[in-house]
């Protein structure tokens, strides 16, 4: 059953690595320290649907859903024809790949690597400062870091007074327990950063997310910041940035756009978050399927990250989601 809901809240601490009911710790280890693992997991499921829900109504706007709707469409229909073309181009048997070859060899087929090309001094930079910026864990020892999380707070609820670093009100926001610090394993502290700078250049549309206003929502709703840590977990996995150079094909074509511009990172997941609401409210899905969700946003990403004619972040489909 699926009816309007206000903000989700998840009232116990969730595994971040329990799949299909089986428990496990075992995590592949980053070379950037602010970097671990999604936090979204099965953990406490029972516990969790049956406790009580605080409903609210929503305001539902059939004809904004309908684009929403559409807008996703219409994206999915460019990039899968855009992946057709790469297949067909880039396939073992193409006139490209016989005479120009662009794929290295690799052992492993299945997640091939490509040739970096020559990365200009500006990209170089660039490219340097966000995986500096990756590399920080989030610390709530740290005064910055406490104010940094101070701040969001007010973005989010301007009208709200700022509750103690430790509290219960924290849940609003989609924290899994009352110290939100306790969640940032798998994103550090750039995904803080993303939530702010997502609330301060697309206020419309984290303010529409934060509240779960578009479109009919499950009885169990995705918490929003946790949701927000594990979308930057997974871009960085996607652009293959814990590598010295990305080689992955979405990580290549992300390159390009980071020499456009610096903040192309923190834009791409605004794009990202916006996708993934869209997907969940096109798959009616619910807390259970976050990851599958998060999966498919993925795969949109990169073959919106594979049209030829996209330079920045703005000429992917998927941007034309936001709203200031």
């Amino acid at each position: 059953m699926r009816s309007g809901t206000g903000i989700g809240t998840v009232r116990r601490r969730l595994h971040h690595s329990d799949v299909g009911g089986i428990r496990s710790e075992n995590y592949e280890t980053s070379r950037l320290d602010g970097l671990d693992e999604p936090l979204l997991g099965k953990r406490d499921y029972d516990d969790k649907h049956s406790e009580g829900k605080v409903m609210e109504e929503i305001w539902d706007d059939e004809r904004k859903k309908e684009q929403l709707h559409w807008t996703l469409l219409f994206s999915n229909l460019i990039a899968q024809w855009a992946q057709w073309i790469a297949n067909l181009v880039f396939g073992s048997g193409s006139f490209i790949v016989r005479h120009l070859p662009l794929l290295s060899n690799t052992k492993n087929r299945s997640n091939p690597k490509f040739i970096v090309p020559t990365l200009s001094p500006l990209q170089e930079e660039r490219l340097r400062n966000l995986q500096q910026r990756l590399g920080v864990p989030f610390d709530g020892s740290r005064v910055d870091h406490q104010d940094a999380l101070k701040l969001l707070w007010r973005l989010a609820y301007p009208n709200r007074e700022l509750p103690p670093l430790k509290s219960e009100l924290w849940k609003d926001m989609g924290w899994q327990g009352p110290d939100p610090s306790t969640d940032f394993r798998g994103g550090g502290f750039i995904s803080l950063e993303n939530l702010i700078f997502f609330a301060k250049k697309y206020p419309e549309s984290f303010q529409r997310l934060l509240h779960k206003q578009d479109g009919n929502r499950a009885d169990w709703e995705y918490p929003f910041a946790v949701a927000g840590i594990n979308i930057s977990f997974m871009l960085t996995q996607m652009l293959d940035l814990q590598s010295g150079k990305p080689s992955s094909l979405a990580g290549i074509r992300f390159l390009k756009l980071l020499g456009e511009d610096e903040m192309a990172f923190d834009d791409l997941y605004c794009v990202a978050f916006q996708m993934m609401d869209a997907q969940w409210l096109v798959k009616r899905a619910s807390y259970m399927e976050f990851n599958d969700v998060l999966k498919s946003t993925r795969t949109q990403l990169e073959r919106e990250l594979s049209l030829e004619d996209v330079s920045s972040v703005k000429d992917l489909p998927a941007y034309n989601l936001l709203r200031w």
